[in-house]
């Protein structure tokens, strides 16, 4: 999977197409990743303690990896990513800028 926790990446699929957010988790196991303000689904959660009252939370639930795009720092587009080899690390780069990030 070539999105990492930290990028700003644009759905390009679903309800939420044409959002840019930061991504929270990624679950490479499941090729999901989970997006901040995109997604949002409404979870019941039952009281705790006795005397609270149960309550509906919105949470950020996982999407596919596949419907979303890095966007760029530098030229700010949403683009694919590749890898290169800068002396011995790997190094992600632009497809349509060439520059890294």
């Amino acid at each position: 999977m070539r999105i990492k926790k930290g990028d700003l990446v644009k759905k390009i699929a679903g309800k939420d197409k044409g959002k840019q957010g930061k991504v929270l988790r990624t679950i490479p196991s499941e090729g999901k990743i989970v997006v901040q303000d995109m997604n949002i689904v409404k979870k019941h959660q039952k009281a705790r303690r006795q005397g609270e009252r149960g309550q509906r939370v919105e949470i950020a639930a996982p999407f596919d990896a596949s419907n979303a795009m890095v966007v760029c720092p530098s030229c700010g587009k949403a683009t694919r990513s590749s890898y290169k080899l800068v002396g011995d690390k790997k190094v992600r780069e632009c497809k349509k800028c060439g520059k890294e990030f």
